[in-house]
């Protein structure tokens, strides 16, 4: 266990932007990640849990406490079952059960951070995300002071949130356990369409998992999605915003707003949520609201590869960021009537 005062946070995080942590412990291994929460509670200490740090917008005063940087290891592939350990990069995992000839995460290849991440937002891309595939999440509960396994029926999946989002400061995961396919080397049934448009092949065929993971990676990396420390436009925490998801009654009125504006022969995305909701695309509309592509004049700007992400040039400070975002947000409410929800989480500041 590594321990550092007045530590900056910026290079831990994939915006690169933040201030330091009066301290910052690493920890290698889970009994380690166990002490420093339970000293942190025990002395009232405020306290920041960092992964891959590609979902974090720090305040660029800093973190006035203890940060926790997990950096536990451990990839435990027995037949199709998988077990991560909270540390592990996510995208490199992914790889590893590809190479096994294992189908179900393939489509997630390219998505920067840790696993112990993924279940919390429930992270996914290109017509997958991980609660297709988690069985249980071993976690540390804070408030009853043991480590508890909780089911993937326990974890309360919904789109990119979980139980875990629900109440933050409760759980901090320690290991993650997956039951992956054995397709003979094929990948899952390819849902997403311009995954299946780029293959050349039909939703719901399989390809090759090899093939359906390079491709992904390819589609990411063409929307600066794949972090690459010599392009800005990956210095982000990828979809700054989430997907709106409407009522009927929300979306009738978002109609109309986009007929007002764009005319009746435009349609938006629209794809059925469950339960009489539709989910529209956040990044249409912030196109169709007028930020394009590397929108901005400052440090921070759009990404010039895609509407959805927000970043840092290389200059810019967290209140860059947040004033861009802030009119992002606003603009496309005065558009569409619409209010966009941030998907990073944010510390110290809110948007």
């Amino acid at each position: 266990m590594q321990e550092r005062h007045d530590a900056p946070l910026a290079p831990l995080t994939t915006f690169r932007l933040g201030g330091p942590a009066t301290r910052l412990i690493t920890a290698v291994t889970d009994a380690e990640v166990v002490e420093t929460v339970r000293e942190a509670d025990r002395t009232g200490t405020p306290l920041l849990i960092i992964g891959g740090g590609s979902n974090l917008v720090i305040s660029d005063k800093g973190f006035d406490g203890t940060a926790l940087r997990i950096a536990t290891t451990g990839f435990d592939l027995q037949g199709t079952r998988l077990e991560l350990a909270a540390g592990e990069n996510w995208s490199d995992a992914v790889a590893r059960t590809v190479d096994a000839g294992l189908a179900g995460v393939e489509c997630l290849a390219g998505i920067p951070g840790s696993a112990g991440a993924t279940p919390i937002q429930n992270v996914g891309a290109y017509g997958q995300d991980v609660s297709q595939t988690i069985t249980e999440v071993v976690a540390y509960d804070r408030r009853t002071d043991e480590t508890v396994t909780l089911t993937s029926t326990e974890c309360a999946f919904s789109y990119r949130h979980s139980r875990f989002k629900e109440d933050p400061s409760r759980y901090v995961v320690l290991r993650v356990r997956f039951e992956l396919e054995d397709a003979g080397g094929l990948s899952a049934p390819i849902r997403y369409a311009e995954t299946a448009r780029t293959l050349g092949v039909e939703q719901g065929d399989r390809v090759p998992a090899v093939r359906a993971r390079e491709t992904v990676l390819k589609l990411r990396s063409g929307k600066g999605m794949v972090l690459d420390p010599e392009d800005h436009d990956t210095w982000s925490a990828g979809s700054f915003f989430t997907n709106p998801i409407l009522t009927a009654a929300e979306h009738e009125a978002f109609l109309a707003r986009v007929t007002e504006r764009l005319g009746a022969d435009v349609m938006p995305p629209a794809f059925p949520a469950g339960d009489g909701l539709v989910k529209t695309s956040a990044a249409w509309l912030i196109d169709k609201a007028g930020f394009t592509k590397g929108y901005g004049s400052g440090p921070a700007r759009i990404s010039g590869k895609h509407t959805l992400a927000l970043t840092n040039r290389g200059s810019a400070s967290t209140e860059d960021l947040l004033a861009l975002a802030r009119e992002v947000r606003d603009g496309v409410h005065a558009a569409f009537g619409v209010t966009l929800v941030n998907e990073p989480v944010t510390v110290g500041v809110s948007l």
